[in-house]
């Protein structure tokens, strides 16, 4: 039997949406690195792009995960020892990575002097950012608690499908994906209703866009990318540029007309609680059936970044960038010394992602391909 979870064939234009998506992100750590006290506003567009770089990764991961769900579901693999190896393989890839950094981090703490966090355990279960904010800890990681909770919801729904109607189809898949995303959807709206009546207690990053609770529906929209793109796959062609069309016109109408009223998450709240991150969600997944139908191969860099990006995601603030902040007070350096520090973040990102990728991430990812691939000829 093959080993349906398996991409032996990257296609380029998803790598070169997982390498905006970190490219994004390192270039808003960079303005966090030399200017952490600034509110420009040339500043705050690039960050703001880097909140951008996130929702990108929710929805590939989405897009990529939906599609390995749906081969499991046409390939009759939905009992439960189906997909506890969907999640074996999942967990291979994701948490080697996250432990040691977390580890890494723990080491700091102690390095520097800094103090623990007093919930220090539920990093360990990816409870910090649950029902609400996490503390100022190995920030970072509040993406993947999302990811992981994400990887589990949508496969327990499918198997209480499958054991309740015995076979699924595209439908079930659908209806479990639309059933996640409704139900994050209520979520958003218990908390608008729950927690903003105290504004002062209020912030809109920290207790809503970054837990749990409100965020799984972000990585699910992806999901409905995965079911056009794979069982209507010459209309998810066809329409391509439409679509990147309607996309760019929805996320930069979006945020021009935010930005023209100056409208805030305090002061507008239901719109922001409930509406604006996935409307963001849905602007991005228009643009994925020009990305995801782009397979010739392009620059070679490319999908070397692509390949780092979790690495690089994983240490390139709470390692690297709070590093240098520790041994420097770089918002008092001459604008000469603060390029040298911010060429001396990127090339020690890149570096340490480089060896974590290299000499770990990779050799256990062979590993997973090749413990799979004995179970398969032994089956």
């Amino acid at each position: 039997m093959k080993a349906i979870t398996t991409y032996k064939h990257r296609v380029f234009g998803l790598d070169v949406v997982r390498a905006v998506a970190i490219l994004l992100i390192l270039c808003s750590h960079s303005t966090i690195l030399l200017f952490p006290n600034s509110e420009a506003t040339g500043l705050r567009f690039i960050q703001f792009f880097g909140t951008i770089g996130v929702d990108i990764f929710f929805v590939l991961s989405g897009f990529l995960i939906g599609t390995i769900l749906i081969k499991h579901i046409e390939n009759n693999q939905t009992q439960p020892k189906h997909f506890v190896q969907f999640w074996v393989r999942r967990w291979l890839r994701t948490l080697p990575n996250y432990y040691l950094i977390l580890l890494i981090n723990i080491g700091l703490v102690f390095l520097y002097k800094n103090e623990i966090p007093n919930q220090l355990y539920q990093y360990f279960f990816f409870l910090q950012n649950f029902f609400e904010g996490m503390p100022d800890f190995f920030t970072e990681s509040w993406s993947l608690t999302i990811e992981e909770f994400a990887y589990l919801t949508g496969p327990i729904l499918l198997m209480f499908f499958a054991f309740i109607f015995r076979k699924l189809n595209k439908w079930w898949f659908l209806l479990m994906t639309l059933l996640v995303i409704g139900y994050f959807i209520i979520n958003k709206l218990i908390f608008h209703f729950s927690y903003t009546n105290t504004p002062h207690d209020f912030n809109w990053s920290h207790s809503l866009r970054k837990t749990v609770f409100t965020r799984i529906d972000s990585i699910y929209y992806g999901f409905l990318g995965a079911f056009v793109s794979y069982y209507y796959s010459v209309f998810w062609s066809k329409i391509k540029w439409l679509s990147f069309g309607l996309g760019s016109i929805l996320f930069l109408g979006l945020h021009f007309y935010i930005y023209k009223n100056q409208l805030q998450p305090n002061q507008f709240t239901f719109f922001f609680n409930v509406w604006y991150l996935p409307l963001v969600s849905i602007s991005i997944l228009l643009l994925f059936p020009v990305f995801s139908t782009w397979k010739t191969k392009g620059l070679n860099f490319i999908t070397k970044i692509s390949l780092w990006s979790y690495s690089l995601y994983l240490v390139n603030y709470s390692i690297v960038l709070l590093s240098i902040q520790y041994f420097l007070d770089v918002s008092r350096l001459s604008s000469f010394v603060k390029l040298l520090i911010l060429m001396l973040f990127w090339v020690l990102s890149f570096s340490l992602s480089y060896v974590l990728y290299t000499f770990f991430e990779k050799p256990i990812l062979n590993y997973r391909e090749n413990l799979f691939r004995k179970r398969y000829r032994d089956t």
